[in-house]
């Protein structure tokens, strides 16, 4: 028994060195990129009006702060991407179940789903902004579709791979629809709920982006436009860096969210 509890402690011990060894290995990395970068601009191996540096996009993310202005667009782009994000999640799961609760209105709509996943909904841009206006809610409805008709897709494939023997045993024992969904096709689809979070994670920040590229008058993808018009690329450098942070702490906290439903179900 002890021998098995130290070699059970020496695992462990392993496990962390290692996820250890990752952590450092990826900072190491990143701190190598923004170093080269940094030396590259410096000695004029690369044009830094093109590609910016990390010194200038310090200074411009503090010249933004002093100007007050900094925080307003990020948070409008956030405030923008969880609202589309958390709508696309729960309608497309609500839909989903819908459709998996009748079967014949999934075979009639199942030609349109695949349809309009496929048709790039920036195309509807326009249309948008004709039906609800030139603003924030324009922006909204863009991350809402985009993230959506994958939610709906990739659910009800989940809700679909479900044992039908299991389905079968609650019938035979009785239990209704609604019972199997919820003690059943629910917690056996958690895998590929979380799937679909992470997907709509960089499907909701890209329609919010290509929303505001179209009608936004703030936020970081105002930045990125008005940057690239008036030739300021370390402000749309500055902004795509600030994307990528906040992209990389939404990814994270569905990690966590992942984490704890998997200990649950």
């Amino acid at each position: 028994m002890n021998n098995y509890s130290l070699e059970h402690k020496n695992y462990l011990k392993k496990i962390k060195r290692d996820k250890i060894k990752v952590a450092l290995a990826r900072f190491l990395i990143l701190v190598l990129f923004i170093l080269i970068w940094e030396i590259s601009g410096h000695y004029k191996w690369i044009d830094p009006f093109l590609t910016s540096t990390p010194s200038r996009i310090i200074k411009s993310i503090g010249r933004f702060y002093a100007e007050g202005t900094l925080f307003k667009h990020i948070l409008i782009t956030c405030y923008e991407t969880i609202l589309g994000f958390v709508l696309g999640t729960l309608l497309g799961t609500l839909i989903s179940i819908i459709l998996w609760w009748w079967d014949f209105v999934e075979k009639v709509l199942d030609p349109y789903l695949v349809v309009l996943n496929a048709l790039p909904k920036v195309a509807l841009g326009p249309i948008i902004i004709f039906w609800v206006g030139n603003g924030m809610s324009a922006i909204i409805i863009m991350a809402l579709l985009i993230s959506i008709i994958v939610t709906i897709i990739s659910v009800l494939s989940g809700f679909k791979e479900v044992d039908i023997d299991k389905i079968k045993l609650m019938q035979t024992f009785g239990a209704n629809k609604l019972q199997i969904l919820r003690y059943l096709i629910i917690p056996s689809s958690v895998p590929t709920l979380v799937s679909a979070l992470k997907i709509n994670v960089g499907l909701s920040w890209v329609g919010v982006i290509m929303g505001e590229f179209l009608v936004a008058k703030d936020g970081l993808g105002f930045l990125i436009v008005y940057g690239g018009q008036i030739s300021q690329l370390d402000m749309v450098m500055m902004s795509i860096i600030i994307l990528l942070i906040l992209a990389y702490a939404m990814y994270k906290g569905v990690s966590l969210l992942e984490n704890k439903l998997r200990k649950k179900y």
